[in-house]
Order: structure tokens, then C-alpha cells, then sequence
């Protein structure tokens, strides 16, 4: 069985493209949904399937209350965010799955 471990991870279209922001306490099986289109809703509909970045948490209401601050910033940050750790935007789930 796999450990859970609480994530805050950001989905995107593609470099620049459209983002999501998600939270959960498997991130391997939960961008697996996203990427296979077993989650209905934004993801499927815009196409919204590349894990950019991604964030551990110790519990999961720490992540959740940096998932809604992280919602609640501009995209120009959200865009920085991401390319501090992954200037290329490559694809971070073969590295977690």
C-alpha cells in the first residue's frame, strides 16, 4: 500500500498555458486521474495534465491552507513559483510515480 504523503501541486497545459491547483495525500495517483482523464471537470476540459510543481506537507490541513493561498495569488507569481524550481517545464511525474 502507499504512503500518504499531503501535496499541494500545480497541473498545466502546457508553458504558460492554463494552470490548476490541487491538493492531495497521493500525488502519484492523483496526477495518474488527471492524466488519464479519470478526473470529469477542468482538467479533462482544458487539458490540463503536466505536473510542474509540486510541495510536500507534514499534515494535510497544511496543505490545504497553502493550496488557498496559493489560489488566491496572481498568475504572474504562480508562473515564478514554477519556473524557480522548473525552468523547463518538464513533466515532474515520472520522477514521483
Amino acid at each position: 500500500m502507499r504512503q500518504r504523503n499531503p501535496c499541494v501541486y500545480i497541473l498545466a497545459s502546457q508553458r504558460n498555458g492554463t494552470l490548476y491547483i490541487g491538493v492531495t495525500s497521493d500525488l502519484a495517483s492523483r496526477v495518474w486521474q488527471h492524466k488519464n482523464d479519470q478526473v470529469s471537470g477542468f482538467t479533462r476540459r482544458y487539458r490540463v495534465h503536466t505536473l510542474v510543481w509540486y510541495e510536500s506537507h507534514d499534515t494535510m490541513p497544511s496543505a490545504i491552507a497553502r493550496e488557498k493561498a496559493l489560489k488566491e495569488r496572481k498568475r504572474e507569481w504562480k508562473l515564478r513559483l514554477i519556473e524557480d524550481t522548473n525552468p523547463y517545464w518538464l513533466d515532474l511525474y515520472g520522477g514521483i510515480a
